[in-house]
This record gives C-alpha cells, sequence and structure tokens, in this order.
C-alpha cells in the first residue's frame, strides 16, 4: 500500500494515535499492577484485536466484552478467559456453551434467580458455564442493589449446587463515576463500589460459598481509587482511548485523547458564523456526555482550532454544524479543509466505524498513516 497522510484519507475516518494509545495502556497498567489488581480490560471501547493484544500485554490476557460477536470474534484471535459482562439471557446460553466447548472459559453475568435456574438447566443438558453475579453498587443500570442484596444467597446457591457450573464471584460497574468531576468524588464513588462489591463476596463466603473473582470497573475509579483492599481485578474500558468526558472527569489530561473523527468542510455561513463538516450523527454519535461539564463541547470539539470553543455545536445524519464562541476565521478553513475531531464519548463514536487509521505522533506529528487496526461491531 503506498504511504499516506490525513490529506489522502476519506472522511469521515476514525483516526487514532498510536503513540497516546501505548502511553494510556502503560499508565494503566502500572497502575492495577502497582496496586496488586488484575486487570481485566473491557474491550467493547476498542473493539479491535491488535488493541486488545497490547491492553493484555504483561498480564494473563483476561478481558471483558459486551456482546457475543465481540467474545467470538476475540476468542477467534486467541483469548481465552472472556466476561461477558451484559446479563445473560436463557436464549444466549446455546451460544455461550458453543463457545466454551471450543476451549474459550467465556463467563456470563446473572442478577436474576430465574436465569440462574436456567443456567442449572442447560448444565443438566451437558453445558458447563462460569457465572459472576453483577452487583449495584450505585449506579442504578444493573445488578443487586447494595447494601440489601436481595435474593443473593438464592442466586448463589442455585450456581453452586448446579452440575458444571462455577459460580466464579460477583461483579460491578460504578457509572455513576462519570457524573464526578474531582478526584475526591470518584475516590468516593470508588470506595462505595469496593464496598458493595467486597461485602457481597463477604456475605458469600459467610454462607460457605466460594466467591474467587471480585470484578469492579470504570476508568474513573481505577484511575481514581484510594484502596482495592478485596478486589481481585478492575475492568477499565475507555482508559484506552479517552475523550472529552473522561478529560472532564478528570481521569486523563488533555493530552491523552488518542481517537478523533477526520472530517471535511463542506461549507461556509458567515451569516450565522458556522461551517458545515460532513461529520454528523452517524459518524461523531449524538453522545452529550462531557456537556454535563463543559456544554460549549457540544458533539466534538475541533483540533488547533483557529477559534476560541470551536466545536460541532448540532448534527443532522450527515452533516455537523461547526459554531464558535469568536468569529471564525473562514479562511482559514477552506471548503476541502481537514478538520479532527474530539469526541464526548470514544466507544460509541468508534461504533460508527470497521478500522482504525493510525497515526502516530512521536514520529511526524501524526500526520502519516502508520497503519490499520480492524474492528468488530454488531451483536
Amino acid at each position: 500500500m503506498a504511504s499516506q497522510t490525513l490529506d489522502d484519507l476519506p472522511t469521515p475516518a476514525l483516526i487514532l494515535d498510536r503513540a497516546i494509545l501505548r502511553r494510556n495502556l502503560e499508565r494503566m497498567s502500572s497502575r492495577l499492577r502497582g496496586a496488586g489488581v488484575m486487570l481485566r480490560p473491557h474491550v467493547k471501547t476498542a473493539k479491535s484485536l491488535e488493541i486488545g493484544r497490547m491492553a493484555v500485554a504483561g498480564h494473563d490476557g483476561r478481558i471483558t466484552v459486551s456482546t457475543l460477536a465481540e467474545a467470538r470474534y476475540f476468542a477467534g484471535g486467541g483469548f481465552t478467559d472472556i466476561l461477558y459482562a451484559v446479563g445473560v439471557v436463557p436464549s444466549k446460553l446455546a451460544a455461550v456453551g458453543a463457545l466454551r466447548r471450543q476451549g474459550v472459559n467465556l463467563r456470563v453475568v446473572t442478577d436474576t434467580l430465574a436465569v440462574a435456574r436456567a443456567i442449572d438447566g442447560a448444565a443438566r443438558d451437558g453445558d458447563t458455564f462460569s457465572v459472576l453475579i453483577e452487583i449495584d453498587s450505585g449506579a442504578g443500570r444493573a445488578g443487586l442493589p447494595f447494601p440489601e442484596l436481595p435474593g443473593l444467597l438464592d442466586i448463589a446457591r442455585v450456581l453452586h449446587e448446579a452440575p458444571d457450573v462455577e459460580l466464579a464471584g460477583v461483579m460491578t460497574h460504578a457509572g455513576h463515576s462519570y457524573h464526578e468531576s474531582t478526584p475526591d468524588g470518584v475516590a468516593a464513588v470508588a470506595e462505595q463500589e469496593r464496598r458493595a462489591i467486597v461485602s457481597a463476596a463477604d456475605r458469600l463466603r459467610g454462607a460457605g460459598i466460594p466467591c474467587p473473582i471480585v470484578s469492579a470497573g470504570s476508568t474513573p475509579t481505577a484511575v481514581h481509587s484510594r484502596d482495592f483492599t478485596g478486589i481481585t481485578e478492575m475492568r477499565p474500558g475507555v482508559y484506552v482511548f479517552n475523550d472529552l468526558d473522561q478529560e472532564f472527569i478528570g481521569a486523563c489530561g488533555a493530552g491523552d485523547l488518542a481517537l478523533s473523527v477526520l472530517a471535511s468542510v463542506i461549507g461556509h455561513y458567515p451569516h450565522r458564523n458556522q461551517l458545515l463538516v460532513d461529520a454528523g450523527a452517524l459518524a461523531l454519535s449524538k453522545d452529550i456526555s462531557a456537556q454535563e461539564f463543559r456544554p460549549q463541547v457540544g458533539y466534538g470539539t475541533i483540533v488547533d482550532a483557529p477559534a476560541k470553543d470551536m466545536a460541532v455545536v448540532a448534527c443532522s445524519q450527515e452533516h455537523g454544524f461547526v459554531g464558535a464562541d469568536e468569529p471564525i476565521p473562514f479562511g482559514n478553513l477552506p471548503v476541502g479543509a481537514r478538520v479532527r475531531i474530539l469526541p464526548n464519548h470514544a466507544c460509541i463514536t468508534a461504533a460508527a466505524y470497521n478500522r482504525y487509521f493510525v497515526v502516530d505522533s512521536d514520529l511526524d506529528g501524526g500526520r502519516s498513516v502508520v497503519d490499520t487496526y480492524d474492528r468488530i461491531n454488531g451483536w
């Protein structure tokens, strides 16, 4: 393939800075290794074998996924310890069993007695399973609510007593850490996360039920937790790329955002102090998470912008409306010019694309495409 630069790429395109990626990976790897906690990266962010392999380098290779499509893709790439961290339903147990028969320790999650009984039934029909019970540590999404933990022992006993079923442990996700913006605030959520999951593990062990895995995770709590006592593994995901949301939460710095969307300027509209780019809702997503902290970031900010607070302020399907808090110097960005847009939420933005165009800011400032990485989408 002939060498390419950013100017040669079709737009919109997903750009990944390898130098920043490597720094992000090493920072989290060192952080958790120093804390004595196993790293089980959540690869739903990258959905890429290349990035997954980089993320587990120096660790034991365990990963987290959010879809069965990801599980199959990563299993096909040689990953063998995979946590499918979305509540499993009985209709998916056959697919889980098929992967496990191929030698993949695909672990599943539930917080429901009926599903535990369905897993018991599937195991009696010949499949094997490894299961974690999900705990709600305050995010209010899924899991048995802490501190009551209703039904924990009932679910655990069904799984523990089922043939060919391993009750592997408990897990939680402190998603509410995404609403904090100070280290102290995130650390308080991290401690809530830790207490919830360790309490659940202690309750199981007190009833004579083993609980080898105590699994927590979010990028902010992995970064700012001050006490990992009792936690065996963490499952951060977006740290590999970071994004505007993580920057404003305080989980990373402004120079730690590895992912951007390359777009072309397609129109000038001085009467409303806007220009249009060819990256709209489908290219950027309509995630507005970072607006909780800084509304002016819109749907993504412009890299090296020639005007203050220049951002995609509105989206239609294929159009991005770029505005600023001061007059835009349109001559600096003629029609056809390329801009890079930093996303609110890297995971959802990346989901629009089937590959990454990889650049390296340590080599030439990130102008040349040095590689491409594929990714898996769908379910």
